[in-house]
């Protein structure tokens, strides 16, 4: 290995922190004041969160939509919750989920109505009251819950 290939993966390796961080600081900041709402002053950390979404959706009436949360779902170490947010819907609080150690994993598969395309966020609440998230961008060509009012 060469002296600059050494110092970019160092350099990569070193910046990882400084990501992530800037990843959670921005799905605060973009996200909404119902994020604030949910976690008060606690640290949001981006990671034990899995979202997929389609990068590309034909029709925001039904987007598909999959989240899971690395957990032992244990009595003493488990998720309590999942809340998916899309921040340009009327009601940008899409749907809640909740959680105990005798759901046996916290995954969930459904689909949702986007008004246009955005990022989508999933932020779980964990047993031990710490709070994990993970953002997804999606393009939608037709809109849906479009309100009228």
């Amino acid at each position: 290995m060469k002296r600059r290939q050494f110092i970019a993966q160092a350099a990569g390796v070193l910046a990882l922190p400084l990501m992530r961080d800037a990843q959670a600081q921005a799905v605060l900041e973009t996200a909404l004041p119902q994020l604030r709402e949910l976690v008060g002053r606690a640290p949001v950390r981006i990671g034990r969160v899995t979202l997929e979404l389609p990068q590309l959706s034909d029709n925001g009436n039904s987007v598909s939509l999959r989240v899971s949360v690395e957990s032992p779902m244990t009595e003493g170490d488990h998720v309590r919750s999942v809340h998916l947010y899309a921040e340009h819907n009327p009601r940008p609080n899409v749907a809640n989920f909740f959680f105990g150690p005798q759901s046996g994993r916290a995954a969930i598969a459904t689909r949702i109505r986007l008004a246009g395309s955005q990022r989508v966020v999933a932020i779980a609440h964990l047993s031990d009251g710490s709070y994990w998230a993970a953002a997804a961008n999606v393009v939608v060509t037709l809109s849906a819950c479009l309100d009228e009012s």
